[in-house]
């Protein structure tokens, strides 16, 4: 079984550490590709960036040579999810929908912990549009950009549990979402400090991307995912480099 597993910005490290973090807890035989898009925001951090991301992502699969089985859409609260399933009719596992449907099989409610307070907006409307907002207890932001993770890793880290440690104690939720895929990795802190389940997106998309494949499903293309329909577009598509 092969994976994508798409970055939705440009900050190579990001994508590294992220591909490791799913390759971590893939199963035997299930290979992880991680994949930087080829062109967009070194960090997404709000909606033009997303917009931009979507886009990126959708065209840095399209070109992708390779054979693969299903893609994770690795950002939280990011448009594209959509144009992904319309494109393809392997399945399509965004992370912000993996967390939170995952965390409701161990909790009556969850909190997602993201970065800035801008992001919580898109991560609401994500939740909301997926049918997933009503257990969401509460979105709260640690305050600090998203490349901070790599900038300063204990402060953000600190930021981070003492935005969960509120999330369990003020807003009573009985499980933590880690709302950005650089945050992959941070689990067993929050969970030190919290005292309960935490849940990365990037390691719930890829056990629920290999269960859906292992099922033999794939992305209904019935009506709301069909595939484009033929058409001429001006300028488009770019053209990118093949991975």
């Amino acid at each position: 079984m092969r994976l994508l597993v798409v970055n939705v910005n440009t900050t190579e490290s990001m994508t590294k550490s992220i591909g490791e973090q799913a390759a971590a807890v893939a199963s035997p035989g299930t290979e992880i590709v991680p994949l930087t898009p080829a062109f967009g925001a070194e960090s997404v951090e709000g909606n033009y960036e997303s917009h931009l991301a979507a886009i990126a992502v959708m065209e840095t699969v399209r070109a992708h040579s390779g054979d693969f089985d299903a893609v994770i859409q690795a950002g939280y609260g990011e448009h594209g999810r959509e144009g992904l399933q319309e494109l393809l009719d392997v399945p399509v596992v965004d992370i912000t929908e993996a967390a939170a449907s995952t965390a409701q099989y161990l909790g009556r409610s969850y909190s997602v912990v993201t970065t800035l307070d801008r992001a919580v907006p898109l991560i609401e409307d994500r939740l909301a549009l997926a049918g997933l907002s009503a257990r969401c207890a509460s979105v709260r932001a640690a305050g600090m950009a998203v490349l901070d993770l790599e900038r300063d890793p204990e402060a953000a880290v600190e930021a981070i549990v003492d935005e969960a440690v509120k999330a369990v104690t003020v807003d009573r939720a009985e499980v933590i979402c880690l709302g950005c895929g650089g945050m992959s990795g941070l689990t067993e802190r929050v969970v030190a400090r919290t005292g309960v389940p935490v849940v990365d997106g990037v390691t719930a998309a890829v056990a629920v991307a290999e269960s859906l494949v292992r099922l033999g499903l794939r992305t209904s293309k019935v009506r709301t995912y069909a595939t484009p329909r033929a058409k001429h577009f001006r300028a488009w598509p770019p053209v990118l480099a093949t991975p």
